[in-house]
């Protein structure tokens, strides 16, 4: 699904984000995908805790955020290590929420749809637009990461949600996520839907969906998963990642001058 908004030539050549194509959607389930695998491996395999592992992959998260606010352009390997920085993070605070603080997938996921709300709302009133491919002030650049990392907390929530307490589990969670996923396709193709809003229901949803998946490859067989292992699936996806990142321009010709 490719997004497309209103800039000029100049606005896309500045912009610090890439451009909302097919390519951009498979590398950001793969980066969910690899959030909840590679935080569910330092929680879990590695023993540190949801707390403490909240902690390391925050510090992963404000290293990564400062280096590509600094920047003065679009870099591939910044942008993308910010992102897979909140899916990990998001993972570990959604499980925080969930298990530590003992919120349940149903009241945290509805505080964090409001907290979504709430920043898409305010980033819209502060800065009178709600940015998706042309970020090159700072101020939309903060509401943009601050989206982000908020909406795949969310997308973690409501993947556990769907998987466990819904009674889905992870394969027809997988199945559910990336029908609506398709559904948001449809409405941007065939609908006057703001591309804004399609744009964020979309990146919430890749987030359980990735959720979802990553679960499959990693919980054991008696919990419905294939049970690869977590510290070998993070490897893998990430691989895959770097992959599709290299073989794949995410950048449209006139934003890359």
């Amino acid at each position: 699904m490719a997004i497309a908004v209103a800039a000029s030539s100049s606005q896309r050549a500045l912009s610090k984000v890439p451009a909302v194509t097919l390519a951009f959607w498979a590398v950001k389930i793969l980066a969910t995908t690899l959030g909840e695998t590679g935080g569910d491996a330092l929680s879990m395999t590695l023993k540190l805790g949801y707390a403490v592992s909240t902690l390391i992959f925050l510090g992963f998260f404000v290293v990564s955020l400062a280096a590509q606010l600094a920047a003065d352009r679009y870099h591939p390997v910044l942008y993308w290590l910010v992102v897979v920085a909140t899916t990990t993070v998001g993972t570990t605070t959604s499980d925080f929420l969930d298990r530590t603080v003992g919120l349940g997938y149903v009241k945290a996921s509805l505080l964090l749809f409001g907290l979504v709300i709430a920043v898409l709302v305010t980033w819209r009133f502060v800065a009178g637009e709600i940015a998706v491919d042309h970020v090159f002030t700072r101020k939309n650049e903060t509401f943009y990461w601050l989206t982000i990392l908020v909406s795949n907390t969310l997308g973690t929530a409501l993947g556990d949600f769907t998987a466990d307490t819904a009674g889905l589990g992870f394969e027809r969670g997988a199945l559910l996520f990336a029908a609506l996923i398709a559904l948001v396709a449809l409405l941007h193709r065939f609908t006057r839907i703001p591309a804004a809003v399609l744009f964020w229901s979309a990146y919430v949803l890749t987030r359980p969906l990735g959720a979802t998946l990553g679960d499959t490859l990693t919980k054991s067989i008696a919990e419905g998963g294939l049970d690869l292992g977590r510290i070998g699936a993070s490897v893998a996806i990430a691989a895959g990642m770097i992959a599709l990142i290299a073989l794949t321009p995410l950048r449209n010709r006139t934003a890359t001058g």
